[in-house]
């Protein structure tokens, strides 16, 4: 049945091809950058790609919208598949249509199995995933382009840029609601020469996601374009360029009212007929879908809406997501300790199996733990919402008589901590891939407090809470402890101290007072663990410090920070990443939390060398004896992980050269 599905569904696409080059001209699209995430992959005449040739089709089938913008999802959980494409706001529907039609023919070339893909043209982009990925701001990956000719007067060029770009992207990212965010502008830089700059969002995102997206393009184009006549920086969600030439059509940028269609041209077939063809059949398709998939899972029980204790309004209705007791005892052998990950305060972690061989990572809440309904719900509420690589995905959960159970992707590789501190597997992690993994965790958190939908600090981040999947890319696990921030809220308090005593900030392990700075803290004990190779408690007995923060203060205050590096990293390192991170850590770990830095700021450090860092200070917790009283290196409140852990031509005149990232 998988076979013809996917033929008939084939089919279809080409079908919709053929019948839509009747009813336009042809257009140069002029092909840039793709981009496929080898991590996730699907297996070829699946359901997920007969949904994926349906979905394409439909984007293909809309590409005539006037609004140049078109999103779409096909399928139902785990195959379902989000979709979308985003035109120039300059082009005619025309040049549009031909640039969709040849993306939907071209990504699945370009990535044949592959779950999330993106690619970019002059002219559009189009992008499909098996996450969520409407009206939510990706800034990764990031594509760099840049004209090769130098400019003169380097200095006044660039900040008329830095003007004359904020200005655009303030245009694009405050159009009204249903217009095209999408702005040009055009000023003069000499007698002779002008500069022409554009800016543009997916019209899904809101005022202030659109602004922050072009604002981080912005700060990127130091970086890589300092001194060009032109340059570009991609992204999913948004995208900049400038030029010293006129590259758009201005005339072509005109309001249009939302989900307007281009008039019908004297062709041979009308729109009207391809729906009429095409409906009936990608409908059938979805049908026959759903029937499938309702045929391999048994019935989920309905769970109601989930609300933030204290929230005013819904949080999110995630009964799509539950799964029934017997499917779970089903995937994991009625929980049978061969299958036992890891067991912590909270419960224990088995690995399971679906019926089609996906595999899993089952969090089984024990009836006894600390963490009741509250925190689940927490846990269910916030992980069903977050979707990022260096995040761990949440499936599903159950929720039936007393058992509270979670459903995760399934993570090879175990935790960090499992290879950081064994004295053998810690070589597996070479200077590169330690960095790699740094700039993942710094991601993921960067999500959490900045580009998810809410606010959210994680308040226990530590290494057994860090997975890393089959390519050794980290994914931040464990949310059971995770507080939301309102949009203008920067800081909470409670009573209930959680987390891990070593990794928590001072102005919450005594106070109670947490924000993302107090999760800055934990990331700089982090980053220093990661680099030292040795646990934040393992200096109580050894190296004549009380803790590891303290240690790499003092070689840093001794001018020997060098000596921190584990030893195990022989001649992989470079001696300046490796300097910066020690330096971020220690500015991390500031006593005061307005001193240390925020995500972002991290991020922006460890990928370029152009920004100057602070000089840390002495940072918190710094005693001088170990007479001194510190508090006991343990859990308090959270599940503590067991040795088991689960686991970027010439064009006109001007050359482009991509720097992906």
């Amino acid at each position: 049945m998988l076979t013809k599905m996917h033929t008939l569904a084939s089919f279809i696409l080409l079908l919709s091809s053929l019948l839509s080059l009747n009813i336009t001209t042809e257009a140069q699209v002029t092909y840039r950058y793709h981009y496929c995430t080898n991590s996730t992959a699907f297996t070829r005449n699946s359901t997920y790609q007969d949904n994926l040739n349906v979905l394409l089709s439909s984007l293909s089938s809309n590409s005539t919208l006037s609004s140049g913008f078109y999103n779409s999802s096909t399928g139902q959980n785990p195959d379902n598949v989000y979709g979308l494409f985003l035109c120039r706001g300059d082009l005619s529907t025309d040049v549009c249509k031909d640039c969709v039609t040849l993306a939907t023919q071209d990504i699945v070339q370009l990535c044949p199995t592959q779950k999330e893909a993106i690619v970019w043209y002059d002219e559009c982009l189009l992008r499909y995933s098996n996450q969520f990925i409407f009206s939510s701001m990706a800034q990764e990956p990031v594509v760099y382009l840049l004209n090769s000719q130098n400019i003169t007067d380097q200095g006044r060029f660039d900040e008329l840029l830095m003007t004359t770009m904020d200005d655009t992207a303030s245009q694009a990212a405050n159009a009204s609601s249903g217009a095209k965010k999408f702005a040009i502008k055009e000023v003069n830089f000499t007698e002779r020469q002008n500069l022409y700059t554009l800016a543009q969002c997916t019209p899904d995102l809101s005022v202030s996601d659109c602004r922050q997206c072009l604002q981080t393009a912005m700060s990127r184009l130091p970086g890589c374009c300092s001194g060009k006549q032109g340059g570009r920086v991609l992204v999913p969600s948004c995208n900049i360029r400038y030029e010293t030439y006129k590259f758009y059509n201005a005339t072509g940028v005109l309001p249009s009212p939302p989900g307007a269609t281009r008039p019908q041209g004297n062709s041979g077939v009308s729109k009207a007929t391809i729906i009429a063809i095409v409906a009936p059949i990608a409908a059938s398709i979805v049908l026959i879908c759903m029937g499938y998939y309702l045929l391999c899972r048994r019935a989920r029980k309905n769970y109601g809406s989930i609300r933030e204790d204290g929230a005013d309004s819904e949080i999110t209705t995630v009964e799509s997501l539950q799964f029934d007791l017997g499917t779970i005892e089903a995937a994991t052998n009625n929980f049978s300790n061969d299958n036992k990950l890891g067991e912590g305060g909270f419960g224990e972690v088995y690995k399971g199996r679906f019926f089609n061989g996906q595999e899993i990572a089952v969090k089984r809440l024990s009836r006894s733990s600390m963490q009741g309904a509250e925190e689940f719900k927490n846990e269910v509420m916030l992980v069903a919402k977050l979707q990022h690589r260096n995040l761990v995905r949440l499936l599903g959960f159950c929720l039936e008589g007393e058992e509270k159970i979670l459903v995760y992707e399934f993570v090879p590789n175990k935790s960090l901590d499992y290879f950081l501190f064994d004295p053998e597997k810690r070589r597996q992690l070479d200077w590169p891939r330690r960095y790699k993994i740094i700039e993942g965790i710094a991601r993921g958190i960067l999500y959490l407090h900045q580009d998810s939908r809410f606010r959210i600090i994680h308040r226990d981040l530590k290494a057994s809470n860090i997975l890393l999947n089959e390519d050794m890319n980290p994914k931040v696990s464990d949310f059971g402890m995770a507080r939301i921030f309102g949009v203008d809220q920067t800081q909470g308090n409670t009573n209930r101290i959680v987390g891990t005593y070593g990794y928590m900030s001072p102005e919450y392990a005594m106070h109670g007072q947490f924000s993302v700075k107090s999760d800055m803290y934990s990331f700089g004990v982090l980053l220093l663990e990661i680099i030292c190779g040795k646990r934040n408690n393992s200096f109580y007995q050894t190296e004549g410090a009380e803790d590891l923060v303290s240690y790499v203060w003092k070689q840093w205050r001794d001018e020997t920070p060098m000596e921190v590096l584990d030893p195990v990293l022989t001649d992989s390192y470079s001696r300046n990443e490796v300097l910066r991170c020690i330096q971020i850590g220690l500015l991390c770990v500031q006593e005061d939390p307005a001193d240390r830095p925020t995500m972002a700021k991290v991020v922006l450090l460890l990928n370029t060398y152009s920004v100057t860092l602070p000089v840390p200070q002495q940072p918190a917790y710094f005693l001088h004896s170990k007479s001194g009283q510190i508090m006991p290196m343990k859990g308090l409140d959270s599940e503590q992980s067991s040795n088991k852990p689960v686991s970027w031509s010439i064009d006109e005149g001007s050359i482009t050269e991509v720097y992906p990232r």
